[in-house]
């Protein structure tokens, strides 16, 4: 579904403060793979999800999606396959404009756009009737401005964006950890239904290794720009976090690795 090959990306380069934050990174993702990416920070994790969705150039690699090699494919190109939500709930939408304005746009991913009426009457159906399932009580809410939706309510709507177009794939970036406790786990339970709803092929980084052990079907993690660790299937079900810190500490030859020194 998705083969990455040979992914390199240093920032800086040929100055003293060179930083090498992807180093010869490979990775096959098998469709309907629901992958939790951790690593402390600086390991190459968020690096990676903006390699994906072509936020800057390689300076080595190749991505190959759907057997199609986008590689050289700008952001804006890649967008029409790719589905995204940031950290910040404020990033995956515009402010200015209506629910129904944000949720026009996100329709129209990836097709071309011509002079017509940008929300028509069965789409304000269709929107509300998505709006419904995340049980927030803004499906009668189409014409409120988004700006005044709260962290949460924002990010839920995000989510919906990503996905109201089915995209080849979804790229998670930490998306609940600006989120208070309560709001964050909303957005995670919405996470694992529309995932498996739409059998989303989907990477998630996160800080929180429980949240890595116990959602989707793989982890992987990051340490100084390469995968140290890639753990699927039942091995993957049986993980507890202490595991996690003992193999850490094997593959890179450290002692007394905590869940602070490794997630900080």
């Amino acid at each position: 579904m998705i083969s990455i090959k040979g992914l390199s990306k240093a920032f800086h380069k040929g100055d003293v403060n060179e930083v090498i934050a992807l180093d010869n990174v490979n990775l096959e993702v098998k469709d309907g793979d629901f992958i939790t990416i951790i690593g402390s920070n600086g390991a190459g994790k968020s690096t990676f999800l903006n390699a994906l969705a072509g936020s800057y150039p390689l300076d080595a690699g190749r991505v190959v999606l759907d057997n199609v090699d986008i590689t050289k494919w700008p952001e804006y190109k890649r967008a029409a396959l790719i589905g995204r939500v940031f950290q910040d709930p404020l990033l995956g939408t515009c402010a200015g404009a209506s629910i129904e304005q944000n949720l026009a746009m996100a329709l129209k991913r990836g097709k071309k756009r011509g002079l017509s009426l940008g929300v028509r009457g069965k789409d304000r159906e269709f929107f509300k009737e998505k709006l419904s399932v995340l049980k927030l009580g803004i499906e009668d809410r189409l014409k409120t401005q988004t700006g005044l939706l709260s962290g949460g309510q924002r990010q839920a709507l995000t989510m919906l964006m990503a996905t109201l177009v089915r995209p080849h794939l979804l790229l998670l970036d930490e998306h609940t950890a600006a989120l208070d406790p309560k709001t964050g786990g909303m957005i995670l339970d919405l996470t694992a239904e529309i995932v498996e709803s739409q059998n989303l092929t989907a990477l998630m980084v996160t800080h929180n290794m429980n949240q890595a052990i116990s959602m989707g079907n793989r982890l992987i993690m990051f340490h100084r720009g390469e995968i140290v660790l890639d753990i699927a299937g039942e091995e993957k079900k049986n993980l507890k976090v202490e595991d996690l810190l003992r193999r850490f500490s094997e593959l890179r030859g450290e002692e007394g690795v905590s869940d602070r020194m490794l997630l900080c």
